[in-house]
């Protein structure tokens, strides 16, 4: 079976990046954006960043700036009426993953209305027609919405999240500008960057995993791990190398799946409204634990990749422990909360959260069989520590 890699058309990194948007939109011949964003982003100056350029060059444009976090089908079906009334033929989404999972649903539903109730584009959708062309600028260093054919949308009514994966839905241009990050407060930063470790070990270690991706996340792991920390504290080197270090591992494992942590972590966010990155980070180190003996020597290189130094040296069972001791200290260098109970779980709702994370399509990628006997007990370790 042939190993399918998607990718943008065209991405931009580095400082000033976002000064190439008026040229790819004069080159593609867009005649007027929707902008999809969210209200703290206008509020803060970060799309004015964007408009500002637009502006310049006289190029039309409309907002929808009502995006929250974990976007519901409410918000998705708004922003669509906002599109169909607004004359657009182009959306430019800019934030984290909220916005810019909003803006995949509202451009495949705008070319494909059959599925305009939302949910039916969950899983694998038979959509015929292409989203929307995008352009999507992240404001995280975390989701790389930017660059991956996955988008989660919230199901408020049924309490659940879920992931929608078309190759469709990729936006065609992608701008990785760190500047567009610097307004990101410690905490997001933190939760974010751990987010995307999350995915270069799942990414690395799920079913689907091949070497092209391998290479990929090994190398976000490595980037990450040096670099969030900085980040953190606003360093410019280290926002700029986190910005990169999230876009390699988005380009990955948008190819070839995650794992039980996206599993779990999404339930999280549909009952508590927990942020995505903070649900992934708590939860990394127990389902490493869980994982360990199924994956072969790469704990060996995920440890490596952390900076962990001898690995040559250890024992299988030293690498593993030192794979996910590397992890449970960046998370805590950053301020992540480490249990489920810091992050006010309900310990009664444990048994319905392990039936959806079951449920959930990323889980089936775990390499770890799972059943909802083991996740509830994988929550209950994790509510605990």
């Amino acid at each position: 079976m042939a190993n399918r890699f998607i990718l943008n058309e065209v991405s931009y990194h580095g400082k000033g990046a976002i000064n190439e948007i008026p040229g790819e939109i004069k080159g593609r011949g867009f005649k007027k954006a929707l902008i999809v964003t969210g209200k703290s982003l206008c509020k803060h100056g970060v799309v004015a960043k964007v408009t500002d350029l637009l502006d310049k060059d006289n190029l039309e444009y409309e907002i929808f700036n009502d995006v929250e976090p974990n976007p519901s089908v409410k918000t998705v079906k708004a922003g669509l009426e906002v599109f169909k009334k607004s004359g657009a033929d182009y959306i430019i989404a800019i934030g984290g993953g909220s916005p810019i999972d909003t803006a995949k649903g509202i451009g495949m539903i705008a070319n494909n209305p059959e599925f305009e109730d939302v949910v039916s584009l969950e899983g694998v959708a038979e959509t015929k027609n292409p989203s929307v062309p995008m352009i999507a600028v992240p404001t995280t260093a975390g989701t790389a919405a930017e660059t991956t054919i996955n988008y989660v949308i919230t199901d408020t009514e049924k309490q659940r999240k879920f992931v929608c994966v078309d190759p469709k839905d990729i936006p065609k241009v992608a701008v990785v500008d760190p500047d567009m990050m610097a307004s990101m407060p410690k905490g997001l930063t933190a939760s974010t960057g751990m987010d995307a470790l999350t995915h270069a070990i799942e990414g690395y270690t799920t079913l689907g995993a091949w070497e092209l991706a391998d290479t990929l996340n090994l190398m976000a792991i490595k980037v990450i791990a040096r670099s969030l920390r900085a980040a953190v504290e606003n360093d410019p080197k280290g926002r700029e190398d986190m910005a990169l270090g999230q876009y390699v591992t988005g380009m990955a494992f948008s190819n070839v799946g995650l794992g039980v942590v996206h599993g779990m972590a999404h339930p999280l966010g549909a009952f508590y409204d927990t942020p995505h990155g903070v649900a992934n980070a708590v939860l990394l180190p127990y389902v490493m634990e869980y994982n360990k003996d199924y994956t072969g020597e790469k704990f060996r290189e995920i440890a490596r990749a952390m900076g962990v130094e001898g690995v040559d040296e250890m024992t299988p069972d030293e690498y593993k422990k030192a794979a996910i001791d590397a992890v449970k200290q960046l998370s805590k260098d950053v301020e992540i909360p480490q249990t489920l109970k810091e992050i006010d779980v309900k310990e009664e709702d444990l048994p319905a959260l392990a039936q959806s994370a079951f449920d959930d399509v990323c889980t089936g990628g775990n390499p770890r069989p799972c059943t909802v006997e083991s996740i509830l007990e994988l929550y209950k370790t994790a509510y605990n520590g």
